[in-house]
């Protein structure tokens, strides 16, 4: 049973929902260490005045707001103690939105939330509610030190609690050179979009995450371990040469139909590969 983050409750009107939250995520990241190539030797960082180039140590640094060019407001730990919100282990809903009203843009850090003692009930009656009318429930929560907004979503069984960007987090798509909305504006055919629908349809198949997987991060884990088991650990290798290899570049879109046309056909085949391989293969003549 892993263990949960936070011990709290969901609020929304009179109703008060016991819960636990759990993280999400499954980070796969690289702890490296720079080395000095010299002598294998870690590096090391030292705090400095960058005026005149002394050692500073940590009782003497104060950490302060430019808001002008070389012109700071100095924050102390009290300041950043009085802006800290209370912490009050509850996801407070404001309101309710249609789920697939929040832009994909906006989902930030993803949580399990689970019902605590004698809140199954309630749990179920929330979760079953959002899956009837499609809505997501809009909330507030206190995350360690820092208070977020949050969008709590069902997902099979469960309540899942996404963390929300802030709208000033958020960059403007208003400058982006995007095509029309509409079909015509576009200049897409009717004949065009059914020759793609065919070609999504094809290629449609159940989510299943578990079979994308990270090949950066394993070949990466690959080459580590095939180093070590070759003793290989102290060795600062080049990187390896491009085999000159052909790169995808940008495609010159000539005839989107024919494109259209040739990816379904390729599509269809690759769904029936034992064709294929029942294929008797072709003797060499001698």
């Amino acid at each position: 049973m892993p263990r949960s983050l936070w011990k709290g409750s969901i609020s929304f009107g009179l109703v008060n929902i016991p819960v636990l939250l759990y993280s999400a995520e499954n980070r796969n990241s690289f702890d490296l260490t720079l080395l000095d190539r010299r002598d294998m030797k870690p590096v090391g960082f030292k705090r400095y005045n960058k005026d005149n180039g002394k050692d500073v140590t940590w009782d003497k640094i104060v950490k302060g707001y430019e808001y002008d060019k070389n012109r700071y407001v100095v924050l102390t730990e009290e300041d950043f103690k009085r802006a800290n919100v209370e912490a009050t282990q509850t996801i407070d809903i404001v309101n309710f939105v249609q789920a697939e009203d929040i832009a994909p843009t906006s989902f930030e850090t993803p949580y399990y939330l689970a019902p605590d003692k004698r809140g199954e009930k309630g749990y179920a009656l929330l979760r079953e509610t959002l899956k009837k009318t499609g809505k997501a429930a809009i909330a507030t929560v206190v995350i360690r030190t820092r208070q977020y907004i949050a969008a709590l979503i069902p997902w099979s069984e469960m309540i899942v609690l996404n963390t929300l960007r802030y709208a000033n987090e958020l960059r403007s798509s208003k400058e982006l050179d995007l095509p029309a909305k509409h079909q015509k504006s576009a200049h897409v055919t009717p004949r065009e979009v059914d020759m793609a629908m065919k070609l999504v349809e094809e290629m449609s198949e159940p989510w299943k995450p578990e079979r994308y997987k990270d090949t950066y991060h394993e070949d990466l884990m690959r080459l580590i371990e095939k180093r070590i088991k070759a003793g290989k650990t102290e060795v600062v290798t080049a990187p390896e040469k491009d085999d000159g290899g052909e790169r995808p570049g940008r495609a010159k879109v000539v005839d989107l139909m024919a494109l259209l046309k040739r990816s379904v056909q390729q599509s269809g085949h690759s769904k029936h590969p034992a064709r294929e391989k029942d294929r008797a293969p072709r003797r060499k003549s001698a």
